[in-house]
């Protein structure tokens, strides 16, 4: 099993501070990786105005093609990170030569652009960027959207952070979502590590999807050019959400019954079964079968959590008005908001979604069995 922590504050705070959740539910990781999104970002990179930020991992060769592609296309750097490393790295972590954050000034002829055309850009950019890594193995590129940074690399995650020193300032996020890798492949892949990111949403993943398959084919079946990749079983879970959200124009509230349906007995009586029926029969194919306890963020910087109807995945939510956060373990909750109230402390069984707001005031539950406020 994998270990996460989701962590979402009205201040910016360090990665460090969920690094130290994970370190405290070692015992449920292998050390074989970790991966880190930041959103709502303090520091530098709060006031770029919307400007676009690569995150990823370069050879020099690579960071060469790179420079050459962003002029080709009209991106100009606006402001970038500098990731200092130590000349030899740890053991269990590889050398590279270059951890890329860098921002980026649109090009001049994307003005006038619609969101829709805009974000469609952005995305066409990062799968370039990232099949021209596949094809050369220079460039690992895990996101090119504002206000977003990713960090993944193999290794023990206290130690990858140590290497990285990723208590810089200029790192400091309200949002952090970070995982302690268990690895279940065969081989280990930097972009089967979790998190994982398209156009906004961004997920990860403690258990197993066993529906794979059928679901990747029927995300990879829909013409959408950003559901491809899946180096994990866990990453339809991402595509999924995207696919709620942004094709079928549904709120969070709905993502649980695509994933784990009501039984068709309990859809008969629900206030919005003749909907939900429907919603079923046309998303069948991306029901998914776990374990797995699914966390994530929006677009819009809400958390939430999920659990599928098996209910083996532990996870639980707690915090302060200010601060809260989703953890796979108790005591990475309380490594991480140690002087909350813990009568508050909730564990989401398989009908809920457990969700923190933007405005960050509660852990609101929404429950499949309640209405279902739905689109006009």
């Amino acid at each position: 099993m994998c270990r996460l922590i989701a962590l979402t504050g009205d201040e910016p705070m360090s990665p460090m501070v969920a690094i130290q959740a994970i370190d405290v539910m070692r015992e449920g990781h292998d050390g074989s990786g970790v991966g880190i999104f930041l959103a709502d970002l303090g520091g530098p990179f709060e006031n770029l105005n919307g400007a676009p930020i690569l995150s990823g991992i370069f050879t020099s060769a690579g960071l060469k093609r790179l420079d050459q592609f962003m002029m080709d296309v009209g991106f100009l750097t606006k402001y970038k990170s500098s990731v200092r490393i130590p000349k030899s790295a740890p053991p269990g972590i590889p050398k590279r030569d270059v951890y890329l954050i860098r921002a980026y000034e649109y090009p001049e002829d994307w003005e006038g652009l619609s969101q829709t055309e805009l974000l469609r850009r952005l995305l066409m950019t990062r799968l370039t960027l990232r099949q021209m890594g596949e094809d050369s193995g220079d460039m690992t590129v895990y996101s090119f959207w504002p206000d977003v940074i990713m960090l993944k690399e193999i290794g023990d995650p206290m130690t990858v952070a140590e290497y990285l020193r990723l208590d810089r300032t200029e790192l400091k996020a309200r949002v952090i979502l970070a995982q302690g890798r268990q690895n279940t492949n065969y081989a280990i892949n930097l972009y089967a590590c979790h998190p994982f990111f398209i156009q906004g949403v961004a997920t990860m993943t403690n258990g197993e999807n066993t529906a794979f398959v059928p679901i990747r084919d029927f995300l990879m079946s829909r013409g959408f050019p950003g559901y491809v990749g899946y180096q994990s079983d866990s990453e339809v879970f991402t595509h999924i959400l995207h696919y709620t959200l942004y094709r079928l124009g549904l709120g969070i509230e709905a993502y649980k019954h695509i994933i784990t349906p009501l039984q068709d007995e309990d859809l008969e009586v629900h206030p919005n079964g003749s909907f939900l029926k429907q919603l079923k029969s046309t998303c069948r194919r991306m029901i998914i079968d776990g374990p797995n306890c699914v966390i994530g963020c929006l677009p819009d910087k809400t958390l939430f959590m999920v659990q599928d109807r098996k209910k083996l995945r532990p996870g639980v939510a707690g915090g302060k008005p200010g601060l809260y956060a989703f953890s796979s373990e108790m005591c990475g909750l309380d490594a991480a908001i140690p002087d909350r109230d813990k009568s508050k402390d909730f564990q989401p069984m398989h009908l809920d979604t457990a969700i923190v707001r933007r405005g960050r005031r509660e852990v609101e539950i929404c429950r499949q069995t309640e209405p279902l406020s739905l689109p006009h």
